[in-house]
C-alpha cells in the first residue's frame, strides 16, 4: 500500500481538530481549551507543583501561574503548601473542579457513543482497529509518561 504520510497527516490533523471541537461543544462549562486542559491534568495527576503542571501542559511557567490563578478564582483548584517544604506550592482540583471534569467527560462520551452507534458494523470495526493505532500516536514522551506521586 502506497501512502503519502504528509497527506495522511494533514487529513488526520483536520479530522481530529474537528472532532475535538465537536466534543468541546458538549461541555457545560465555558472554560477555554487551556483552562480545561490544565484542570484535566490537575485532576488526573494532581496534586502537582506549578512547574510539574507547566511541563505536563508544555507551556511556560508564567503562563501556568496565570492559568492556575484563573482556575483558582473559578473555585476549580486550590493551592496547597507542601508539608515538607513550605516554599513549594501544589495545585489540586476542588470538588467543583472534579465534578466539572466528570460532567464534561460524561457528556462527551455520551455524545460520541451516540455517533458511534450510527455507524455500520464494518465501519465500527475499522474504527476499533484505528483507535489503537491513534492511541500509539498520543503516547507522551517517557519523561512525561509517569504515574502521579
Amino acid at each position: 500500500m502506497d501512502v503519502d504520510a504528509t497527506e495522511l497527516a494533514s487529513h488526520l490533523r483536520l479530522t481530529v481538530v474537528r472532532l475535538y471541537r465537536l466534543l468541546r461543544q458538549q461541555d457545560e462549562s465555558s472554560l477555554t481549551p487551556t483552562l480545561g486542559s490544565a484542570l484535566a491534568t490537575v485532576f488526573r495527576w494532581g496534586p502537582l507543583t506549578l512547574g510539574e503542571l507547566a511541563t505536563r501542559e508544555r507551556i511556560a511557567p508564567p503562563s501556568i501561574t496565570n492559568t492556575v490563578g484563573k482556575l483558582e478564582t473559578l473555585g476549580l483548584v486550590v493551592r496547597l503548601t507542601d508539608a515538607k517544604d513550605k516554599r513549594i506550592c501544589r495545585v489540586e482540583a476542588t470538588d467543583a473542579g472534579r465534578q466539572q471534569i466528570e460532567s464534561n467527560r460524561t457528556r462527551r462520551t455520551a455524545w460520541l457513543a451516540t455517533r458511534l452507534e450510527e455507524l455500520d458494523p464494518e465501519d465500527l470495526a475499522r474504527l476499533v482497529a484505528a483507535a489503537d493505532v491513534l492511541e500509539q500516536l498520543t503516547v507522551a514522551p517517557p519523561e512525561l509518561d509517569t504515574e502521579a506521586p
